[in-house]
């Protein structure tokens, strides 16, 4: 049975793959009292004279709203809010598992930005981070943006947590090849959330260094270049740092003499001839899932030196689960109010190092094996950040 059918069969059996869970007893009078009234009303009035004691207080302190709109699920597309809920327990159920940070599911019947902000904004108070999930392109550049001056970390996983586990991916790619990722020439497909959010931290536009020679994007309608009469502001602005001499075409086209394609658009897109227009011993991330854009073996025929693919029955499994927990984590322990860009290459820097001899074969630290381990470093370069960017704020007043 493949692991589809026995996927459901298993959602069937427990419905769903989360519940809550008391953290005090309830076993007698006194307890009751202490929980609830007429002692629950200490608590309730120490809030009220000092709100920022609602973090030690309340499980406010260690919860993460997920929340979604259904309108971008993995490779599924708008599939609707409904549809989203298994996978928005599924990042709650690891954001428990490796960072011990309790994620709520928050699937809203809305697909307007402007509802979307509105409604985020009115359940904020229940908790101390929102990592917004799986909403489509370009309204969740909008919504993350304008959601930076809640006083809590709010966070888009599809953009930032991608792009931080796919630079991760590239700094080990290029020590196991002895390859200086900034020497490289990459190819994006899709330039959606992802695909910006991985162009941007590669290019160095989000503030940190340009990590390569020159990105460039695909969309469905093939290269983003100046002669397209059809881009979005968004994709008209990264045409300021990418495709810097202006290739149009295919992917196909994009793809000669390419060192670096990363997939963030659809299945079985690629095949080893397309790998063959690339350099010799290329770097393939096809990261579409659930079903890549090429197969590991299909790439390797056509030349690549090392493949990675967003699943876990792979090896090099590039996926943002190496990032959310310890990043929220790391948000949580240190209160932070928002999380800062700079945060991420020292993220993907410390997920990097985990793996400490990086081969073809792995680049990247292994989730089960490995994802307490990176989860514990990722906060800690969280931590470190966030102290670091307080030391610096006096200095700059």
């Amino acid at each position: 049975m493949d692991f589809k059918a026995r996927s459901l069969l298993m959602h069937e059996q427990f419905q769903g793959k989360i519940e809550i869970a008391s953290k005090v007893p309830m076993n007698s009078q006194d307890d009751l009292s202490l929980a609830y009234t007429p002692g629950v009303a200490a608590p309730c009035l120490a809030i009220a004279a000092d709100p920022q004691k609602s973090r030690t207080l309340t499980c406010r302190g260690n919860s993460v709203a997920v929340v979604t709109d259904g309108s971008a699920v993995l490779g599924l597309g708008n599939i609707g809010p409904l549809a989203a809920m298994p996978v928005m327990e599924g990042k709650a159920l690891l954001f428990k598992r490796y960072g011990n940070v309790d994620a709520w599911p928050i699937c809203l019947a809305t697909q307007d930005a402007d509802e979307i902000v509105e409604t985020v904004r009115r359940i904020a108070p229940s908790f101390g981070g929102i990592n917004l999930e799986d909403i489509s392109a370009p309204r969740c550049f909008e919504i993350e943006e304008r959601l930076q001056d809640l006083g809590i970390p709010v966070f888009h996983d599809d953009q930032n947590g991608t792009a931080i586990a796919v630079l991760a991916a590239l700094i080990n790619a290029g020590r196991a090849l002895q390859r200086p990722l900034e020497e490289m020439r990459v190819v994006i497909s899709g330039a959606g959330a992802a695909g910006m959010a991985v162009a941007k931290l590669l290019l160095g536009i989000l503030g940190g260094p340009r990590f390569a020679q020159d990105v460039i994007l695909c969309d469905s309608r093939g290269v983003l270049c100046r002669g397209r009469t059809d881009l979005n502001s968004a994709k008209l602005e990264i045409l300021e740092w990418a495709n810097l001499k202006d290739v149009s075409g295919s992917l196909q086209d994009a793809l000669k003499g390419a060192d670096v394609f990363i997939g963030l658009s659809k299945a079985n897109l690629l095949n080893r001839d397309d790998i063959r227009r690339m350099r010799p011993n290329s770097i393939i991330l096809a990261m579409a899932n659930p079903e890549p854009e090429i197969f590991p073996d299909e790439a390797k025929a056509g030349g690549a030196a090392i493949v990675a693919t967003g699943r876990s029955d792979f090896p090099n499994q590039v996926n943002n689960v190496l990032v959310f927990p310890g990043l929220f984590r790391g948000l949580l322990d240190a209160k932070a109010t928002k999380c800062d860009p700079a945060m991420y290459v020292s993220v993907a820097q410390a997920i990097a190092q985990v793996v400490e001899l990086p081969t073809a074969e792995c680049i990247m630290p292994n989730v089960i094996r490995d994802g307490d381990r990176v989860a514990q470093v990722v906060a800690g370069a969280i931590l470190k950040e966030n102290e670091k960017k307080a030391i610096l704020a006096p200095l700059n007043a």
